[in-house]
């Protein structure tokens, strides 16, 4: 033992501390268990519980030891207040990766791995996770809380749905969508009172494609008491989460106000390209608001409009300069190649896996701009008969967020080529790879005539 004590002690001994006061915490639901080093108390490992004010406890154990920065896991949402308390504290926290520190030598337990987080924290061996400023953290908390309010609401639009179904109306046969302007005019008629199908069709919107016929045919049904009490507890609560959600848009817009650059951009908003309302847009203009917090037009990079563009600032912030690159934010997203070499051969170059939004985000678009006639477009749709479109997913996003990147970070001017200039360097490309090819193998490529051609 005395031996291994020593062979540890040489080991430790030839790393140099980055950090001399540092701590390390293990996160836990009920308690959290810190270590600091043996030389700034007799007691360097404690057990404290997870209430606030053994929170405040903690800080002022780790001031008396004279710790300037500490580590810990991201566990769960249980991190959350203790770095918020630390951090206002005026401790510098380090969130780690538990993939990059699961790894604890001897027996797993939470000292141990208190203790383990604080050895690599000592000297520099850990890299901390990427969390925003205060201002982002709370644009992020407003927007990821409006997404998870649509998705109860969609819920309540396929109950809705199943009631009309068990009463034999097939209005979602009818109509794109249940609940837009014709959808929920019928079905508030329908629990008002209405029953006669003809009256039930002439409240369609004008632009609704079908005819009043062919919706009054489809409306045409067997009427249950129960159904009708199912379709209208489900259009209450429908109607209650769409109050929730105007209210999440003004809350949002409330915190865009102070991200606004202190100077107004020197030139005016350029037009929007496509389409400016979309399906559960924002109550507020985002388009405009966005510009006066970045300064640049972000929806102009094809498959970014204003919603995904403000989900991506959110997720991401304002500020890029903690990826030096954009190499460094690709990876960072897990859309750049892996590099897993043994031996000097190369085993695998597949893209790590990641829950991060930004990337979900951004796979979304890629997906969208794989529809338009841009060079993006034209890009996904050439790998996706290549090496499929799975990988051209991949790509298309990468390409995406070296796009927000340079746009954000450096203030790039994007202007998309087409999807005709695109093919046309593609062309320019095989031809001098062919042209390459053939004067290696001792031949000389020439235009075959333009009868031939044809």
């Amino acid at each position: 033992m005395e031996a291994f004590e020593s062979r540890k002690r040489r080991r430790q001994a030839r790393l140099s501390a980055v950090n001399a006061h540092a701590a390390g915490i293990d996160v836990g639901a009920e308690f959290h268990v810190v270590a600091v080093a043996p030389e700034c108390d007799d007691a360097p490992v404690r057990t404290f519980q997870s209430f606030t004010g053994d929170l405040h406890r903690l800080a002022d154990w780790l001031l008396a030891c004279r710790i300037e920065t500490v580590a810990m896991e991201s566990t769960g949402v249980y991190w959350i207040p203790l770095y918020e308390i630390l951090e206002a504290r005026g401790m510098k926290v380090l969130l780690a990766n538990a993939r990059d520190v699961k790894h604890v030598p001897g027996r797993k337990t939470d000292v141990n791995d208190a203790q383990w987080l604080q050895q690599l924290h000592t000297f520099g061996l850990l890299r901390g996770s990427f969390h925003p400023p205060a201002e982002i953290a709370a644009l992020r908390a407003y927007v990821r809380q409006r997404e998870r309010l649509l998705e109860y609401a969609a819920a309540h639009v396929q109950h809705m749905q199943k009631a009309l179904t068990q009463m034999n109306l097939k209005l979602q046969h009818v109509v794109a969508d249940i609940a837009g302007q014709t959808g929920m005019r019928i079905i508030r008629a329908i629990l008002a009172g209405t029953r006669d199908p003809q009256a039930l069709a002439d409240l369609r919107d004008g632009r609704c494609k079908r005819s009043a016929e062919e919706i009054a045919k489809a409306l045409d049904g067997h009427y249950r008491p129960e159904h009708l009490f199912a379709l209208e507890q489900a259009l209450a609560l429908y109607d209650a989460y769409q109050e929730r959600i105007a209210a999440c848009d003004r809350q949002i817009e409330a915190a865009l106000a102070p991200l606004s650059a202190p100077e107004a951009p020197a030139e005016p908003l350029p037009p929007p390209g496509g389409k400016t309302r979309h399906k559960n847009a924002l109550a507020f203009d985002v388009r405009t608001a966005l510009y006066g917090v970045v300064g640049v037009d972000l929806t102009r990079i094809h498959g970014l409009g204003p919603s995904l563009a403000l989900k991506l600032v959110a997720e991401c912030g304002t500020d890029l300069s903690a990826w030096p690159t954009a190499k460094h934010f690709v990876s960072w997203l897990c859309l750049s190649p892996g590099n897993k070499v043994s031996g000097g051969k190369l085993l695998s170059a597949r893209t790590r896996r990641t829950s991060n939004r930004a990337t979900s985000l951004l796979r979304l678009a890629a997906v969208t701009v794989g529809k338009t006639d841009s060079a993006l477009g034209a890009f996904y749709r050439r790998l996706g008969l290549r090496i499929g479109k799975a990988k051209a997913i991949t790509a298309t996003a990468r390409k995406l967020a070296i796009l927000f990147y340079n746009t954000l970070r450096h203030g790039m001017d994007y202007s998309d080529p087409g999807a005709s200039s695109y093919e046309e360097r593609h062309r320019e490309r095989v031809l001098y790879h062919l042209e390459r090819r053939a004067k290696l193998l001792g031949y000389v490529l020439e235009p075959a005539p333009a009868a031939e051609v044809s």
